[in-house]
């Protein structure tokens, strides 16, 4: 990608734009990951007219107001479903609580949602998941209830069920997608049946067969109902990666806006090494924008100076891929107390934590680089603008990487003592 970069620039300089323009998509569409990109397909066709019209500052433009969308999106998800079925639970899961903490959903087989309510993501205060009333409630009634629960401020609907899904769920269903939403049918406490059937038939039981039984029947039910082609999602609200968890995870990605779709891949839970890859190719997709937009700042003389990618702005990007993977110091200390482990033994085996480790280079090799960079600075043109998009590549990437090693390491010794 760093070859990219730098042709890119290049190209720029040379005022090469037809071919840039014929180049980006298919650079573009190499860089995301299979659930997408930030860049919505607007944004493309915009960014690719700017190339061929040779209005490069339009395309740096176009760039910052994605990133700015996509940091600054809001993101609201319903989630409706009967008493008992789990959608508390369900809402826990997506914000890395557990039952008992302060914030945390309240949990119960009586119906504990009476009137829609929200909850922030911890981190991601922008993240809204919302509770509704179960759709069978005496106070709440179908033909009014998407009216009542304010259904246009939703970006999708979850709807759960622990057994079967009602006539309620299907009506509901078809008045979301008559209001042109997304709605996802998800069946929760799959782990109940599987250790409920296992324990009655112990020498017949087939876990695969089992899951395909509850899937065909969710399917029957909802098609019975007059739900046409539903997608039903299987899971676990203890046990997150068991499932189809991961699928559900994709499919939402996939659907959402390239905006909204990077802010909901920030706040996946790592459940498994794919979860965190899948989080680390929306950040690798940023980490590329920022550098192309860098690099074309650095045009302009003396520009690196006043808005480079400096030591404070460095340090920063640091602890915000500490927060994305669940690694920054409330984290850690939480991670430490679940694991009954001492705080320094589980920071003496992390390698993020100390970003003077990173940067600091006192060698000759190091300063001569340094007085390049500034000579480059000063003088502006390619020279300038390839340093900078390279620098700021280059060590988001090495932060990245060594944050999401980090990921997958203290994962490893979760599940080791969830095992044992």
């Amino acid at each position: 990608m760093d070859q990219f970069i730098t042709a890119f620039l290049k190209g720029a300089s040379e005022k090469n734009f037809q071919q840039l323009a014929m180049e980006f998509l298919p650079q573009y569409s190499a860089l995301i990951s299979k659930a997408g990109g930030m860049l919505s397909p607007e944004t493309l066709s915009a960014i690719h007219y700017a190339l061929q019209e040779g209005r490069l500052s339009d395309v740096m433009n176009q760039i910052q107001e994605a990133i700015s969308a996509a940091e600054n999106a809001v993101l609201e998800v319903a989630v409706i479903g009967e008493s008992g079925t789990g959608k508390s639970s369900f809402i826990n899961a997506l914000r890395g609580l557990g039952h008992e903490e302060a914030e945390s959903a309240d949990v119960g087989t009586v119906e504990t949602t009476m009137y829609k309510t929200p909850y922030q993501h911890p981190k991601y205060p922008k993240v809204i998941f919302w509770d509704l009333p179960g759709t069978g409630t005496p106070n709440f009634h179908t033909d009014t209830y998407l009216d009542r629960v304010g259904f246009a401020n939703y970006d999708f609907f979850i709807i759960i069920s622990s057994s079967r899904f009602s006539v309620n769920d299907a009506l509901l269903a078809q008045k979301i997608k008559d209001a042109g939403k997304k709605f996802y049918f998800v069946r929760t406490k799959v782990d109940s049946d599987l250790y409920s059937e296992e324990r009655t038939r112990p020498r017949t039981f087939r876990k695969e067969q089992v899951l395909q039984s509850i899937r065909d029947y969710c399917l029957a039910n909802l098609t019975d109902i007059g739900v046409s082609e539903p997608r039903i999602f299987l899971i676990s609200n203890f046990d997150l990666d068991a499932f189809d968890f991961p699928k559900l995870e994709e499919t939402l990605l996939k659907e959402l806006p390239g905006h909204k779709r990077h802010m909901f891949a920030l706040l996946l839970p790592n459940i498994s090494d794919a979860s965190i890859e899948l989080k680390k190719h929306f950040l690798q997709e940023k980490i590329c924008l920022e550098a192309l937009k860098s690099g074309a700042v650095s045009f302009i003389p003396f520009m690196p100076f006043i808005s480079g990618f400096d030591l404070p702005q460095q340090e920063q990007c640091l602890k915000d891929y500490r927060s994305y993977f669940g690694l920054d110091d409330k984290s850690i200390k939480e991670i430490a107390e679940r694991l009954d482990t001492p705080l320094e033994d589980i920071k003496g085996q992390l390698k993020c934590l100390d970003f003077w480790s990173f940067v600091k280079d006192d060698s000759i090799i190091a300063r001569a680089k340094s007085a390049a960079e500034a000579f480059c600075s000063v003088k502006g043109g390619l020279g300038s603008s390839v340093v900078q998009a390279l620098k700021v590549y280059y060590t988001r990437t090495q932060f990245l990487n060594v944050v999401v090693e980090d990921a997958k390491c203290l994962l490893r010794k979760m599940e080791t003592v969830n095992i044992a």
